[in-house]
């Protein structure tokens, strides 16, 4: 396809000799006109010249046009235009001796085998001319097509890089058909979901305008012989050279888009057929041998896309269900604590008080012995409430976020600078996530980091909760270097939130925390 738009462009840039050489000669007609004027000029000029010397040194200027004719066109008009120069040839021999003298004949014996010659020499540049046209040609279609392989594979790496990256599907699938479509020079390309109720368009090619030219979300029939049904029905890459004769109500609407022929590939996930990649030409003819092959090759791309997509969507599932059964396990034993052990305990405490009122008041090492028992049960009715509360604080329940990080301010053993712009009740999950993030972070800070002061910044803003924690201490902490942040990181990027620490040695460690109040 290539070569021949190149050679087209190449003849009218190579002069009139290359033109006069050309593979496929001009009309005959055209070479009748050049015979007849060449003829005509050539016997203008031998008489123009008659005057200048003999007129039998210009008479080979009839060769001209018999050297012309053979190089431009077929064997049969070099050879007639040979015979009609011979004759004028012989006229003017006529016209100055009446007949012909041997003198005559030997001109003519040597005219008529030059003519010839020149006939079979032209030929020969013709053939010449036609075996360094296709020699030209084929290395046009084979630069046109290396370079045509060379875009691909550029494509096919640029898609390659966004799978790695694992950037989102949504944006994996229109960068693939838009790369499929510069890639093989097609108008229309379109990626498909297979489904319970035929196929739907996911992503498809967008014309000059920037419209697309079928739109997301279009449902597309399994019937007739098209190649969407095809790839359904056999899992394999096809093509349709010809929609001509092709029946079906998809196969009308394909015709009716200007479509002369498709090609597409099936995109497998695991031993599952997803979807398919299909590609559709205006041009008249069939695609290009081994298109579906290079559609295949994007479609393992969004196959693999889509896998990773799924794995890390059960991933994300798994850790949700892991934080989520960890948070209600810790409910599960606030309640016990508090409703069983810790009244239990505040119980027993009572009970003693009111076995003291009982005691004669003489006996004075019975009653201190009693009221340090009483004491005993008040402080470890105080540790278990704490501990409880550790667990699941009850005022998060009730109060919300900004109450519950107020009372870790409170409770903190270092002074808490807090600046929180928090308005109303915040999801449930949300609010558990940023507690726990708020109180792991006071916790290291007294612990770990040595630090003298702490800042607490919380605000929701444009649907997101931002938290930023910052200590003065020491610095050096490290995601997952058993700190407890691995899990705090869990607990963020499970709900779709992302989550940061900056810990130079000697600076001080400073948390940072974005949550969309969305579910992702």
């Amino acid at each position: 396809m290539f070569g021949r738009v190149e050679s087209a462009r190449g003849w009218s840039h190579r002069g009139p000799l290359a033109a006069l050489l050309r593979p496929e000669p001009l009309p005959v007609g055209v070479g009748i006109a050049v015979a007849a004027a060449f003829i005509i000029a050539e016997t203008a000029v031998v008489y123009w010249l008659k005057h200048m010397g003999s007129h039998h040194s210009f008479r080979a200027l009839f060769l001209l046009g018999v050297l012309v004719v053979s190089a431009g066109w077929g064997f049969g008009l070099a050879v007639t235009t040979t015979f009609v120069s011979m004759l004028v040839y012989l006229y003017f021999h006529l016209e100055d001796h009446n007949l012909l003298t041997g003198d005559d004949f030997v001109a003519l014996l040597v005219f008529l085998p030059i003519a010839l010659s020149a006939n079979i020499l032209g030929r020969q540049a013709r053939l010449r001319a036609i075996e360094a046209e296709d020699r030209r040609r084929e290395a046009d279609c084979a630069a046109a097509l290396a370079n045509s392989l060379a875009d691909q594979q550029a494509a096919l790496r640029r898609v390659a890089t966004l799978v790695a990256r694992g950037v989102a599907l949504s944006q994996i699938c229109p960068a693939a058909v838009l790369e499929l479509s510069q890639g093989l020079r097609v108008e229309d390309v379109v990626l498909l979901e297979y489904g319970s109720s035929g196929a739907t368009v996911v992503a498809g090619h967008r014309d000059g305008s920037g419209d697309a030219i079928q739109c997301a979300g279009k449902q597309v029939s399994l019937d007739g012989a098209s190649v969407t049904a095809t790839i359904f029905r056999e899992r394999r890459a096809v093509r349709i050279d010809s929609y001509a004769d092709t029946t079906g109500p998809t196969d009308a609407h394909i015709r009716s888009l200007g479509l002369q022929s498709a090609a597409g590939a099936p995109i497998l996930v695991g031993d599952r057929l997803w979807g398919a990649l299909i590609v559709g030409s205006v041009r008249a003819g069939s695609l290009p041998i081994g298109t579906e092959l290079r559609i295949q090759d994007f479609a393992d791309l969004v196959a693999t896309a889509i896998a990773n997509a799924e794995t890390q969507a059960q991933l994300t599932a798994s850790r949700a269900r892991i934080v989520q059964a960890g948070d209600q396990a810790r409910q599960r034993f606030e309640r016990d604590l508090h409703d069983g052990a810790q009244q239990h305990v505040v119980s027993l405490g009572l009970q003693l008080r009111a076995t003291q009122l009982l005691v004669e008041p003489d006996q004075h090492r019975l009653n201190d012995q009693m009221s340090l028992v009483v004491a005993g049960l008040r402080a470890v009715a105080a540790e278990l409430r704490e501990l409880s509360h550790g667990m699941h604080p009850a005022i998060l329940s009730r109060s919300g976020l900004e109450a519950a990080i107020r009372g870790l301010a409170r409770r903190c053993a270092i002074p808490v600078d807090l600046d929180l712009d928090i308005s109303g009740r915040l999801p449930e999950p949300i609010e558990v996530a940023a507690y726990y993030v708020v109180a792991e972070a006071l916790t290291n800070a007294v612990k770990y980091a040595g630090a003298s002061e702490i800042a607490v910044h919380a605000s929701v803003d444009d649907a997101i909760l931002r938290l930023v924690v910052g200590d003065d201490g020491i610095g050096g902490a490290v995601v997952g270097s058993g700190s407890g942040l691995i899990g705090l990181k869990d607990r963020v990027e499970v709900l779709g939130g992302q989550f940061d620490v900056v810990s130079p040695t000697g600076v001080g460690t400073t948390l940072t925390a974005t949550i969309p109040l969305a579910a992702p």
